[in-house]
C-alpha cells in the first residue's frame, strides 16, 4: 500500500513540475543579466475580490439591513490578441459567495414558500439569503502593460455566468429557522467591469437574471424580480 502511494505521488510530482516547464507566469521584471526579457508573458491570471451586495427591483417595503456582501476569486487563462499583449480575451473559473440582508421572510409550508414583509411587531438580528456559485467570467481585457513593468492601467469588461450550487436562508428572532430555498434560481449571469492601476480596481457587477425563479410572488401577490448588483475591488495575481 506504502509503495503504491509514493509511485502515485512520484507520478503527480513530475506531471506538476511538467506543467509549469510549459507554460510559466507573467514576468515583468528583468532576467538576473538584464538581458533578457519575457515577451510572451500574460497578465492577471488569478484575482481576489470583495464587493457590497446590492439588490435592485425589491418588492414594496423590503429593506435591506445589515451588511450585504460578496467575495470572489479564481484563475482566468489570458489570451493576448496583439504582438504588444496588452489587448486579450480572457475566460476564466472560479468561486463565489453572496450574502443578502434584508426584512422580506421566507416561510417554509406544506403549500410550499412563501414571502412576507417582517411585520415591527417581531423582533429578530438577522434575516439572510445567501448562495455558493461556481462562476466562469468571459471578458475583453485592456491594459498599459509592458513585458517590463508590473504596475499599469487596466480595464476589463465583459460577462460571467453563474450556477448556484448551495444555498440557503436563515432567520434569527426568538426562534432560529434555516432551510435551503429551490424558489432561488439556479442559473445566474451579469454584466462586469473592473478598472484600476496597480493594486487597487474598482470593480462591478450588474444581475442580467432575476435572484428568484420566475412566478415567485409575495403574499400580498406582488412579483418577486429582485436582481443583483455589486460593487467592490478586485485583485490581480500573476
Amino acid at each position: 500500500m506504502r509503495s503504491s502511494f509514493y509511485v502515485v505521488y512520484l507520478v503527480l510530482f513530475r506531471c506538476t513540475i511538467g506543467v509549469f516547464a510549459q507554460e510559466s507566469p507573467a514576468i515583468h521584471t528583468l532576467a538576473p543579466d538584464s538581458t533578457v526579457i519575457d515577451h510572451k508573458y500574460k497578465e492577471d491570471q488569478i484575482y481576489l475580490g470583495v464587493s457590497y451586495n446590492i439588490l435592485l427591483n425589491r418588492p414594496e417595503d423590503v429593506k435591506q439591513n445589515n451588511l450585504s456582501r460578496g467575495i470572489q476569486f479564481g484563475v482566468v487563462k489570458d489570451m493576448p490578441l496583439n504582438k504588444r499583449r496588452n489587448i486579450a480575451m480572457g475566460i476564466g473559473v472560479g468561486y463565489a459567495y453572496n450574502a443578502h440582508f434584508h426584512n422580506l421572510q421566507f416561510l417554509k409550508g406544506d403549500e410550499g414558500m412563501q414571502y412576507r414583509v417582517i411585520p415591527d411587531s417581531v423582533d429578530y438580528s438577522r434575516n439572510r439569503m445567501e448562495a455558493h456559485l461556481l462562476e466562469m467570467p468571459i471578458e475583453f481585457r485592456w491594459r498599459s502593460s509592458t513585458a517590463a513593468t508590473y504596475k499599469f492601467w487596466r480595464i476589463y469588461a465583459g460577462v460571467k455566468l453563474g450556477y448556484v450550487f448551495a444555498e440557503g436562508y436563515k432567520f434569527v428572532g426568538d426562534e432560529k429557522t434555516k432551510f435551503s430555498n429551490k424558489d432561488i434560481s439556479r442559473f445566474q449571469a451579469g454584466l462586469h467591469l473592473s478598472a484600476g492601476y496597480n493594486t487597487w480596481n474598482f470593480y462591478a457587477y450588474y444581475g442580467l437574471r432575476n435572484l428568484f425563479e420566475d412566478g415567485v410572488v409575495t403574499e400580498s401577490g406582488e412579483q418577486i424580480d429582485m436582481r443583483s448588483l455589486k460593487v467592490g475591488i478586485i485583485f490581480y495575481a500573476l
